[in-house]
């Protein structure tokens, strides 16, 4: 995916932080304006709307998950995270309030930018698409089927179910309680154990390696990703 003049919107008050990102991304082939407060950021996403925003979660008058609540209330705005807020509680109120991906503070460059051309590349694709790929393995919604290298896998409703909402939000990291709501409803958003047992038993129709998976990978206490590279 070429990035440019894809214009980014970065919102941090640490001025060494924003530097940084507007050497790396602009590096990377962006645009990159700025913001340093939450008031700043959704006066500029009215103003003109980014591609995508890169948003720190701790901001002077507010939070970033408040920013998060707002945007979702009337876009669809490709949201990435990037904060030092570690605890697994802010990352799922972040993905809940509606950011696309989250990535904790010291980042890696590579990491950063090939999780932004996910969210990017997301919200440019179909999600209609009835046949989804990733790597070697098919998700066909429309057949309700799953392929991996040529070869049909059975699976049984509730596991092709967890597959399938993955797979429409392939690369992104979908928490517990999403999973636990579009695939059992919302009465059962608590039950994580669910997952535990039913992921188990994908990996291991899935996985060549179930122990070290090459598709669905865990982030512990908050939720799993199908990779999407």
């Amino acid at each position: 995916m070429s990035t440019d003049g894809r214009h980014l919107l970065v919102v941090d008050d640490e001025p060494q932080i924003v530097r940084g990102l507007k050497v790396i991304l602009r590096d990377a082939g962006y645009v990159v304006d700025t913001a340093a407060s939450k008031q700043e950021a959704l006066d500029a996403v009215s103003v003109r709307p980014p591609d995508a925003m890169v948003l720190d979660l701790v901001l002077p008058d507010g939070s970033g998950v408040e920013v998060c609540s707002e945007i979702r209330s009337w876009s669809t705005l490709p949201i990435l995270v990037l904060s030092a807020v570690g605890d697994e509680r802010e990352k799922v109120r972040a993905l809940d309030a509606g950011a696309d991906d989250y990535i904790t503070k010291p980042f890696g460059t590579d990491e950063l930018l090939a999780r932004l051309r996910a969210v990017l590349r997301r919200a440019v694709e179909d999600d209609s698409d009835p046949a989804i790929a990733v790597g070697d393995l098919v998700v066909d919604v429309a057949a309700h089927r799953v392929m991996r290298s040529g070869e049909e896998i059975h699976l049984t409703p509730i596991e092709f179910d967890l597959l399938r909402t993955l797979a429409r939000h392939r690369g992104k990291l979908v928490t517990h309680k999403q999973l636990l709501r579009e695939v059992w409803g919302p009465a059962y958003e608590t039950e994580t154990s669910y997952l535990r047992v039913h992921f188990a038993h994908l990996r291991a129709k899935l996985e060549p390696n179930p122990s070290n998976p090459r598709y669905i990978v865990t982030d512990p206490g908050v939720g799993y990703r199908l990779l999407d590279e």
